[in-house]
């Protein structure tokens, strides 16, 4: 399995735990995510915050739900880093290029939600640009459950 050294040394570090695989509670995932990507872009007008809030979290569902689906799962001492770190090791090559907004994704996200005070607004059409990631890591995660064995 590529990325097989990464998921040891996270579970050695603590940065993942090991839970039954499920397939279900990663199909359960993906549909939160699209849900979440749905909502986002009815409130993406009226609240851009609220509406990058759901569209990372959909981008956070949609990966953790190929770890679900394996076995491992990300702890509080990886947290969501935890999550792009051990699917970009199983998934880059070829995918990498794919992921890399995630991390943009996720900085950007806390940056709102603690905000300093030159902290920019969140726009509409940055909701708009990474709702598009958003549902693209929601068609990748589809794709890849079906390939990936348990870990």
């Amino acid at each position: 399995m590529q990325g097989r050294d990464r998921i040891d040394a996270m579970l050695a570090a603590g940065q993942l735990e090991r839970v039954p695989p499920s397939r279900e509670h990663a199909d359960t995932m993906l549909t939160q995510a699209e849900r979440h990507i749905a909502l986002a872009r009815s409130g993406v007008r009226t609240d851009p915050t609220g509406a990058y809030q759901l569209v990372y979290d959909a981008s956070r569902k949609a990966l953790a739900s190929i770890l679900e689906n394996q076995g491992p799962r990300a702890t509080s001492r990886g947290g969501h880093l935890a999550v792009l770190d051990v699917v970009t090791a199983q998934l880059d090559p070829p995918l990498g290029q794919a992921l890399r907004s995630f991390d943009r994704m996720r900085r950007r996200r806390n940056s709102a939600e603690y905000p300093r005070p030159d902290t920019p607004e969140i726009t509409p059409d940055d909701v708009m640009r990474d709702m598009e990631r958003a549902e693209q890591f929601v068609a990748l995660a589809a794709k890849v459950l079906d390939q990936m064995s348990p870990y």
